[in-house]
């Protein structure tokens, strides 16, 4: 398993990457530009300047002792045996995860990324150098963008320059991959496209691990990165980090949360290799809004009863890549560049669970532009004071409206 760091006004950019052209994939709303994303471009699509800025939380500093450094269930007696911190605007209130259904009411629908996560990092060759390669995303051309990371033993990685270009890793089984260009400006790219072998996923299947990220203390089976809501898709493809937000979630809590008029509303975002040192906005990914899903949000916004709550930071980038300015939701599927900011705001989402994020992270803008940044500020604080853990092993935090402050507990379907 390969060790590392962990991995936001702009509006919808649907440029496939890889594709060597500006051809949209999908466009979600008539409103939405197709920003030019190809890859050896320079970067200046509306959004990324901001998500460079100071976040909120800028001056904290989280101890290596809150890094959870195993999975819940290796230190507790399950998968949702995890903390839950709950800001209701600036109200905060302290829980544990399997009191998630009392936090929510009847009508309310939970967006959720079924995205699976794939075994995606690979040990390699260039010359004589070893490297350990983390694929990330495939493009619509067939190849994939990949980092390459220098192991440093005992499973972890550090930062390598990307390239040159039409550099050769020798992968395992005869294999081999050639990178073609850096995506972005090319001075100090981190990730470059690649010509691969075909079936990739088969290769990742056969020689692959999860990426795994040097707070950890050891390697984990791919099911520890896996969701209860990750299925499979037609062609392989997935994501290359777990969408970690879902992770506490097990059947039974699911089915105490139907049994209690809690919706639930799936889509797809393949999450690509989050950047472990600089802790940039991410790239553009692939997703996907299917017509249900489109619908239940847009009835339940409409009928006013019920609150729209993401979980995960990629399913608010998916269901927001999917919303035009009218407010509506509707069926999409291609690549987006959408990096919410609290200056774009968001659209549909009202609420949003996640996990703790470190006080650099760009994903903290979307947290702000959820919560609003004293609420973040607060919430994070007490997340601090009460020692949480960090990271995708570690406790969450959910995100409510103000308004919500003395909203009533969930009903029960029961008659």
């Amino acid at each position: 398993m390969t060790a590392r760091g962990r991995r936001g006004s702009g509006d919808v950019a649907f440029a496939v990457p890889g594709a060597g052209g500006a051809e949209p994939a999908a466009t979600a709303a008539a409103d939405s530009p197709a920003l030019d994303a190809r890859p050896g471009r320079a970067d200046t699509r509306p959004g990324r300047a901001e998500a460079a800025e100071a976040t909120a939380l800028e001056a904290l500093r989280v101890p290596d002792a809150l890094s959870a450094r195993v999975p819940a269930e290796q230190r507790g007696a399950g998968r949702d045996d995890v903390r839950l911190l709950v800001s209701r605007g600036r109200a905060v209130t302290h829980h544990a995860f399997r009191e998630l259904p009392e936090q929510l009411r009847a009508g309310d629908v939970l967006v959720v990324n079924t995205s699976m996560t794939l075994p995606a990092a690979v040990n390699g060759r260039v010359g004589g150098e070893r490297v350990v390669v983390h694929f990330s995303t495939r493009g619509a051309d067939g190849r994939w963008a990949v980092e390459l990371r220098a192991p440093r033993g005992a499973g972890v990685t550090g930062p390598r320059p990307g390239g040159p270009a039409g550099a050769v890793v020798r992968l395992p089984g005869g294999r081999a991959l050639v990178l073609e260009e850096p995506l972005g400006p090319a001075a100090g790219a981190r990730l470059w496209w690649a010509r691969v072998p075909e079936r990739v996923p088969e290769l990742l299947r056969r020689y692959g691990r999860p990426i795994r990220y040097g707070y950890t203390d050891r390697d984990q089976p791919l099911s520890a990165y896996r969701t209860v809501f990750a299925v499979d898709s037609p062609d392989g493809s997935g994501s290359a980090e777990m969408p970690s937000a879902a992770r506490p979630f097990t059947v039974p809590l699911v089915a105490e949360l139907v049994r209690r008029g809690v919706l639930f509303a799936p889509l797809s975002l393949h999450t690509g290799v989050a950047s472990a040192e600089a802790h940039e906005p991410p790239y553009p990914e692939r997703f996907a809004v299917p017509a249900a899903t489109a619908w239940l949000v847009n009835a339940v916004r409409a009928a006013g009863s019920g609150r729209v709550v993401a979980v995960g930071t990629t399913a608010v980038r998916a269901l927001e890549s999917a919303v035009g300015a009218d407010g509506v939701v509707r069926p999409a599927e291609g690549w987006t560049d959408l990096v919410v900011t609290p200056r774009r705001g968001v659209r549909v989402v009202d609420g949003l669970l996640t996990g703790l994020h470190e006080p650099q992270a760009s994903h903290l803008l979307m947290l702000e532009a959820v919560a609003g940044r004293e609420a973040l500020r607060r919430g994070y604080e007490a997340a601090l004071q009460e020692r949480y853990l960090w990271h995708e092993f570690g406790d969450v935090h959910l995100i409510l409206p103000d308004e919500e402050r003395n909203a009533p507990d969930c009903f029960s379907n029961e008659w």
